[in-house]
């Protein structure tokens, strides 16, 4: 086995190197401390790895993203998203068999309590839906006590069908809350994506109708923000999860990791620059040159990505989707005639170009929202409801591998010790 050597203060110490399937090497250093007396600082983690994981491989450098083997494109292109969800969470494709066992129980698992509706009534409309969610996730603990046995196969498959099954109604219940819309359920006739759609848009009195194009561009969507890697949100699922914390529970904290706007509300920040360019009068000439401006603070949101520092993959596939769903649909938005303007000047820039600063995921989901007529204040929502597989399949995987509690260490930098002083001498 390879070693690392580090010196310190004269003395040497060995480590073992970990070397991934794709050549990727780590230097394992859980006896550093023990041995040396030091540790390492990485803030925000960025040069540490928390885990070994076969779920999804990234490689940012080169703009690569596959699912347990599995390119993104082949996935976005020929599978649907309740296959992909199978994939993450089990490792490998269905079979005909399984997945149809798959649909079936989680249509069974879709009913919610009728008491979660007392839950809901208790949010005011201006809750942000993202809270909403987090909350009614958490609570359905309160309907479903028990622990999941994690040494019992049948126990883990329950709480993910479950899971599965329930959380597509809690997202479209703080869609429909928000829009005064009367509650409802799922439609057993309709796929796992359309059902969706369906409990989301359903009008009362109306009959519902939607454009296949609409449905296969959500899909696509749901599969490219399935999983990617030890992303802010997964990690905190995985940690809250070492605790052994049951699956809602590490699931509603990753929605509230993935609410920030650092993490899951680009989507929504590329919308919200695109109104402001527009109540500015649509210039985009001119934010395009405030954003290549140093001093000024404008930020072009939605442009390059912190992991891919190539062109984005995911981004590859939903330009196409977006570009058919605005074709298909004819939608008449000053906003996305924008987007569309940003868009074309970044990739013909050569500033952009240079810096690879090219259109990503959140660019073009954002677009694509925004054309299907989801408020701005639901993108996180769709976020979370297509990385709903990746958080499950994260979690299973450190509880089956037993992996040990969650402790980061920390470098103290405060106060040394000090005499305690009576209130009246102070």
């Amino acid at each position: 086995m390879s070693k690392a050597t580090i010196e310190i203060n004269g003395k040497k110490y060995e480590f073992p190197i970990v070397e991934g399937t794709e050549n990727e090497q780590g230097i394992d250093i859980k006896k550093l401390r023990a041995e040396a007396g030091v540790i390492t600082l990485d803030r925000g983690y960025k040069n540490t790895g928390s885990c070994e994981s076969a779920i999804t491989f990234l490689n940012g450098e080169e703009g690569v993203l596959r699912y347990r083997g599995y390119s993104i494109e082949s996935l976005a292109e020929k599978a649907d998203f309740l296959e992909v969800a199978y994939l993450l969470i089990f490792g490998e494709l269905p079979t005909k068999t399984q997945l149809d066992k798959f649909y079936a129980d989680i249509k069974e698992e879709s009913a919610v309590d009728e008491e979660m509706k007392k839950i809901l009534d208790g949010f005011p409309k201006s809750a942000h839906p993202m809270g909403v969610l987090s909350s009614l996730t958490s609570a359905l603990i309160a309907f479903n006590p028990s622990s999941v046995n994690v040494e019992s196969e049948e126990d883990m498959y329950k709480a993910i069908v479950k899971i599965l099954g329930k959380f597509p109604v809690l997202a479209a219940w703080t869609l429909r809350k928000k829009n005064s819309l009367p509650l409802n359920y799922g439609d057993d006739t309709l796929g796992y994506v359309e059902n969706l759609h369906k409990m989301m848009f359903e009008k009362p009195g109306k009959s519902y109708s939607v454009d296949k194009a609409v449905i296969e561009a959500l899909d696509k969507l749901l599969i490219l923000h399935a999983d990617h890697e030890q992303n802010c949100s997964t990690s905190t699922v995985r940690m809250v999860g070492s605790s052994h914390a049951g699956l809602f529970a590490s699931i509603s904290a990753g929605i509230s990791a993935l609410w920030g706007p650092l993490h899951g509300g680009a989507n929504q920040a590329v919308i919200e620059m695109l109104e402001r360019i527009k109540e500015d009068g649509g210039d985009t000439k001119k934010f395009m040159a405030k954003a290549k401006d140093k001093d000024d603070p404008f930020r072009l949101m939605g442009f390059g990505h912190r992991v891919y520092k190539n062109f984005d993959p995911r981004a590859k596939i939903i330009k196409k989707s977006a570009d058919e769903v605005l074709g298909q649909l004819g939608v008449d938005d000053p906003v996305l005639e924008i987007a569309k303007g940003l868009e074309k000047e970044a990739l013909e820039d050569q500033y952009f170009v240079d810096r690879k600063l090219y259109p990503n995921v959140d660019f073009y989901s954002g677009i694509i929202y925004r054309a299907l007529g989801i408020p701005v204040e639901m993108f996180t929502v769709m976020f979370a409801l297509g990385r709903l597989p990746g958080w499950i399949a994260q979690w299973r995987e450190m509880r089956l591998m037993k992996e040990p509690i969650g402790r980061p260490r920390q470098i103290y930098t405060g106060t040394n010790l000090r005499e305690f002083k009576e209130v009246d001498k102070r």
